[in-house]
């Protein structure tokens, strides 16, 4: 008789794309998060919450890069009913989309305005590469129902307030504006597309929106190169061009290239770029009032600036568009110094609403990406990997168990993080590994003597590694490391520890 075939373990690994976060990631984006909710809720949005999959209809295609609606997200089908296929769903990628949904699902029960931000992981379909992964966390605030552009002007400032609440100081970001109505009106002008071939228009307007989105990563070379028959990258592939003539090409090319040294002179460059298109006038317009707004809130061009080069890749956009870009340097995974880049942006999609309700209905936002501006701190030396533990106390006698749980619940009612050892008490020598692996800044030890005297050894972690290293004797001697102390003094001296070591 053969002997049945074991069932194969499964890999203890991540899928392609995904990364796991322990410890101090998941709290520094917490505690990140709640900065910038703080920046939103101070002008006056409100929390929303929706839901993580959505049918992918609802979706629609937005995404880059993608031509069938399940291309590009994470979607399936569900079970057939009797008279009818089952629906198609997805994992939402952005949260644009589903505020578009949730905004024409429950339009009479909202405010309009309606004022919302989110935050939460979105999944992408994509292909995964160093710092790109599949599931990354957004934080957007969006404005629904109001057609002026100070709406957008509104989402700048805010923009550039969360920035400098998480830790980015001014001068290292700079917030660029655009409007998709520029681009429009230079492409009508040159000849490059005919608006009134509906179709057409929006396919070939979304290949050029995509080529000039990736400035950043291509340069001028690989742009004007997706502009025209296509590119080959490194890897070998070939992504296919717009197929713009090289007078086109030029013409968009000097698009990208109209920003002059004052906010003043780009506008004036480009009101010359769209003469003869009334929607490329009116785009610029816009650009000039969001200027004055900026300047008349204290938002000068240190912070905000006008930037034809920026268009964002996706389709649903309709007019002004933003990117807070990170100004300094860092060095690469090849040793390459480059500028950190892109961390947020967003624009006006005054259509994405319009595809559930048949009305046109104005809306502005902007995406923050959390896990690159966490990047970026770390980056700049603001953040570290190393968090502080709890305080660890000790087990030296099992039967005092709830001695021990007294004293860890005095640490915690005072505020102060605490854990009981709860492992094999066995080895002491353990524990304090456990105390060091847990970043704990202070261990607790007490015995049976110890209870017996109403007295408690608590023992300084942090200041313990210090002298460790490279502490002198007389510095030693100065300020020992571990303290006995009568046990009614504990939560004094922890906590005095703790301001010593902070």
């Amino acid at each position: 008789m053969a002997k049945p075939k074991k069932t194969p373990r499964p890999k203890a690994e991540t899928p392609k794309g995904f990364r796991d976060y322990f410890g101090a990631e998941v709290t520094q984006r917490a505690e990140m998060l709640r900065k910038i909710a703080g920046v939103y809720h101070r002008y006056g949005f409100d929390a929303l919450e929706s839901s993580g999959v959505e049918t992918v209809e609802a979706l629609g295609k937005f995404l880059p890069d993608v031509d069938r609606p399940n291309e590009g997200v994470f979607a399936w089908q569900e079970d057939a009913d009797a008279d009818k296929p089952g629906d198609w769903l997805a994992l939402r990628y952005d949260l644009t989309a589903p505020l578009a949904r949730v905004y024409a699902q429950h339009r009479n029960d909202l405010p309009t305005p309606y004022r919302r931000y989110a935050m939460g992981p979105v999944w992408r379909n994509e292909k995964p590469g160093p710092g790109r992964f599949r599931q990354f966390y957004q934080c957007d605030a969006d404005t629904v129902g109001a057609p002026s552009v100070a709406a957008d002007a509104e989402i700048c400032a805010m923009l550039a307030d969360c920035l400098e609440e998480v830790g980015i100081e001014r001068g290292d970001y700079i917030v660029r504006v655009n409007n998709r109505k520029v681009l429009n009106g230079v492409m009508e002008v040159a000849g490059v597309l005919d608006p009134s071939d509906t179709d057409k228009f929006a396919t070939e307007r979304g290949i050029v929106l995509r080529a000039i989105d990736k400035l950043d990563r291509l340069g001028l070379d690989g742009v004007r190169a997706l502009l025209g028959a296509g590119r080959k990258d490194d890897s070998g592939d070939f992504t296919d061009g717009a197929g713009l003539t090289d007078t086109q090409a030029d013409v968009v090319m000097g698009f990208m290239q109209a920003k002059r040294d004052t906010g003043a002179e780009t506008v004036a460059r480009l009101r010359d770029l769209v003469e003869g298109s009334a929607v490329g006038l009116q785009g610029v317009e816009e650009l000039e009032t969001i200027a004055d707004l900026m300047a008349a809130g204290g938002y000068g061009p240190d912070r905000v600036e006008i930037d034809p080069s920026v268009v964002r890749g996706l389709g649903y956009y309709t007019g002004p568009v933003f990117e807070a870009e990170l100004t300094f340097e860092i060095k690469d995974d090849k040793g390459r110094v480059r500028n950190f880049g892109s961390v947020a942006g967003g624009g006006r999609y005054d259509d994405l609403v319009k595809r559930f309700t048949g009305q046109e209905v104005p809306a502005t936002g902007v995406s923050i990406g959390v896990d690159r501006l966490l990047a970026a701190l770390h980056a700049k030396g603001r953040l570290t990997s190393d968090a502080v533990g709890p305080v660890v106390v000790t087990v030296m006698d099992k039967a005092r168990m709830a001695d021990y749980q007294a004293m860890v619940a005095e640490l915690r009612q005072a505020g102060i993080r605490a854990e009981v050892y709860l492992g094999n008490p066995k080895n002491f020598g353990n524990q304090l590994k456990y105390a060091d692996r847990r970043g704990s800044p202070v261990a607790v030890i007490a015995g049976g003597d110890e209870f017996d005297s109403g007295m408690i050894q608590i023992k300084d972690l942090i200041l313990g590694a210090k002298i460790a290293e490279n502490a002198t004797l007389e510095e030693w001697k100065d300020r020992p490391s571990q303290y006995e102390v009568p046990r009614a003094d504990l939560v004094a001296k922890v906590r005095e520890i703790l301001e010593l070591d902070r």
